[in-house]
């Protein structure tokens, strides 16, 4: 299990949404300005299929254009608000002089860190532009120093990744390109990677899994925690089976199984998307 394997992902599944939007988001401006766009995948698609006799599912085409802009519109808009409404709550519950402490003894600057003053055991990583490790004070009673201390190394694998920020955006592909099944497959699997890849870095910087793995048995015995309604990477919510097997062996490697049947399908579609338009260009 490698980075590389989950930068592959995120190249691959930005390549085929950016292609997609990029045709979607040329032809909608096309049609507004009244510009000839000749070479639109749109367009070339419009024109096989009156030459096939079936122009009446351009009116499907144009249909599925417009959800799918107006989809990503929504999506993002949703999330910009959710968030705003969240760190506005967030500051009512923030202890100041609690952040203060957690962070001169962690070796993070107070700005990476919030404590929150609840009694649900949490942490997790939000943000997209300068993301922030939160923790609550019913995390703090729960683990121990040590257990504490892996706890916000995994976070801070995410907050340096900028993974909140990834994992939005292939979240967001996955849903508003749900005609393309290997999008959610990408979305899925990255999460499972970055998870794992977090847990390694706290095991290495403590040069022990012991913290790590009693960290997570304790979250555990707590209880599944409440999904909140924005992005975020946490702790405790994501891909705990493939983590606790990696933490009692390590150098076993966790199973991508890649989807035969679901790959073959994106392929197919996403080729002959591409052949449209390298049809339109010759």
């Amino acid at each position: 299990m490698s980075k590389r394997q989950s930068s592959l992902m995120l190249v691959v599944s930005f390549a085929i949404s950016g292609t997609i939007l990029f045709q979607m988001g040329l032809y909608v401006i096309s049609m507004l300005a009244g510009w000839n766009v000749k070479f639109n995948l749109v367009a070339v698609c419009h024109s096989w299929l009156k030459a096939f006799g079936l122009s009446f599912l351009e009116y499907v085409l144009d249909g599925l254009v417009i959800y799918t802009l107006l989809f990503l519109l929504w999506k993002i808009g949703l999330q910009l608000i959710q968030t705003t409404r969240m760190k506005k709550r967030f500051q009512q519950y923030k202890g100041e002089k609690l952040t203060i402490e957690m962070s001169q003894a962690f070796g993070i600057r107070k700005e990476e860190l919030s404590v929150l003053s609840h009694p649900t055991p949490m942490a997790f990583t939000m943000g997209f532009v300068s993301p922030k490790i939160i923790v609550t004070t019913g995390l703090i009673n729960l683990l121990n120093h040590d257990e504490l201390r892996a706890v916000i190394s995994h976070e801070m694998y995410h907050k340096e990744n900028r993974d909140p920020l990834k994992v939005f955006l292939l979240s967001l592909s996955s849903s508003i390109m749900w005609y393309i099944p290997i999008q959610k497959w990408f979305h899925h699997k990255y999460s499972v990677i970055q998870e794992i890849l977090a847990d390694d870095f706290a095991i290495k910087q403590q040069e022990t899994s012991v913290n790590l793995g009693n960290a997570l048995l304790k979250m555990l015995k707590v209880g599944k925690q409440e999904k909140m309604p924005f992005t975020y990477v946490s702790f405790a919510n994501t891909s705990l089976n493939h983590r606790i097997e990696y933490i009692l062996n390590p150098l076993k490697e966790v199973q991508l199984q890649l989807p035969f049947k679901i790959a073959l399908i994106s392929l197919l579609i996403f080729s002959l998307i591409c052949g449209l338009f390298i049809y339109a260009l010759a």
